[in-house]
């Protein structure tokens, strides 16, 4: 007969650039990973300790997970934070920690030669594609400018290129894949990083475990 481990802490993790820079943090305190999500089909990986496992979710899912309970916590981007927020709320949610990585920025890009300056000035209405658009919306009335938002959820260069929108509202790192797609960015809107959530009730009804870990990760980032 199987038995759940009411002690078991979960932590929801992304595939990627997330994942690779949690993996240090957990490291300095003697916390591993115990299987390569790259190479092992599991979604639920142990670690060497056996009251905490990582769970594998789309990023856009983190908090999700850790809003409704599938996750005692996990970490996020901010950008998804942000919109997920927007949507349904942060009810449940704990953010105490910025962890200050898998840092980038969220910037509005044109096709190099459109006039974006000269639009803004005109009052000309903007079509503009982007998976942000509580973000992008925001940003844009702030501005006083007049935007019609087109939601993508990936290839947002292709858009300009292909004629349907004159701008993008996407995460920037180094900047190559723009200058790969002839775009340029015209403004930034915010700094991104990822944060610590965690889920209310579970921080309640696990308190030692989750303030460890919470404290784990606080000494990590001040090193």
């Amino acid at each position: 007969m199987r038995t759940e481990n009411f002690n078991m802490i979960t932590l929801a993790l992304s595939k990627g650039r997330i994942f690779d820079e949690t993996l240090p943090l957990l490291k300095t305190a003697g916390i591993e990973v115990l299987e390569n999500p790259e190479t092992s089909r599991k979604l639920i990986l142990p670690t060497n300790q056996p009251d905490l496992r990582v769970v594998l979710v789309r990023a856009t899912d983190v908090p999700t997970y850790v809003q409704y309970g599938g996750a005692d916590l996990g970490v996020t981007g901010q950008d998804t934070l942000i919109e997920h927020c927007a949507e349904w709320g942060a009810t449940g949610l704990y953010q105490p920690l910025d962890l200050r990585i898998a840092q980038c920025r969220m910037s509005v890009a044109v096709p190099a030669g459109f006039d974006y300056a000269g639009k803004v000035k005109q009052g000309a209405r903007l079509r503009v594609a982007t998976k942000y658009t509580h973000t992008a919306r925001e940003f844009f009335a702030a501005k006083g400018v007049h935007v019609d938002i087109i939601k993508l959820y990936g290839s947002m260069e292709l858009a300009p290129l292909i004629g349907m929108a004159d701008a993008i509202v996407d995460l920037v790192s180094s900047g190559n894949t723009l200058k790969a797609n002839q775009l340029v960015e015209v403004e930034h809107i915010m700094p991104i990083s990822s944060h610590l959530v965690i889920n209310h009730a579970a921080l309640k009804l696990k308190q030692e475990p989750i303030r460890r870990l919470i404290g784990i990760f606080a000494a990590a980032i001040a090193q």
